[in-house]
């Protein structure tokens, strides 16, 4: 389990996988990996505070992020954090969600 809880208005992401070599076979060194690491823009919403997404001004009737779902997000946004159980997460405002992608 990762240990982190969200507070107030803010949202755990796990990063996607970040790809160790192109789809032409093409190993990326470490630096490439680390810079791609830190420009993701996509992940799996895993928690949320307790009043994320309660907008005075949202939208009647639309669909509001769910966790497991994958969402992408403003780049650069947010804190990375690291679980209990080693890996990665950012920490970021419920606002940072720009969208949910079906399919993933």
């Amino acid at each position: 389990m990762h240990g982190i809880n969200p507070t107030s208005l803010y949202v755990l992401v796990e990063p996607a996988f970040v790809e160790e070599k192109t789809t032409g076979g093409i190993i990326l060194p470490e630096q490439i990996k680390e810079k791609d690491e830190w420009a993701q823009t996509r992940g799996v919403l895993i928690a949320t505070g307790p009043v994320a997404f309660e907008f005075d001004d949202w939208p009647e009737g639309a669909m509001k992020p769910a966790i497991g779902q994958t969402v992408s997000f403003a780049r650069y946004s947010g804190t990375t954090l690291k679980g209990n159980d080693g890996k990665d997460y950012w920490v970021m405002k419920d606002r940072d969600i720009m969208t949910t992608i079906e399919g993933e």
